[in-house]
């Protein structure tokens, strides 16, 4: 009782072609194989691009210390209600 035979998951096959229908279900593979070769595609990209190891004397890299020089803080306060 444990485990499901394969009868069970021929039956649960039959009912999700019979609710979604045969259109649906091949859209939804497309469209997951599709996904799935984008995050690989993009993986393998991730990992031919070297790091950029260069840093300022404080460690943060020389990219991170452009942004920061670009940034400004800023402190939120309410407006007051009038």
């Amino acid at each position: 009782m444990g485990s499901l035979s394969v009868w069970h998951w021929l039956i649960v096959l039959a009912i999700v072609v019979l609710v979604f229908g045969t259109g649906k279900l091949k859209n939804m593979g497309k469209d997951l194989g599709g996904a799935i070769k984008g995050f690989k595609e993009g993986m393998r990209d991730a990992e031919d691009k070297p790091a950029d190891k260069a840093a300022d004397p404080k460690g943060i890299p020389q990219q991170a210390a452009a942004k920061q020089a670009d940034t400004i803080d800023v402190e939120a306060k309410d407006k007051p209600k009038a």
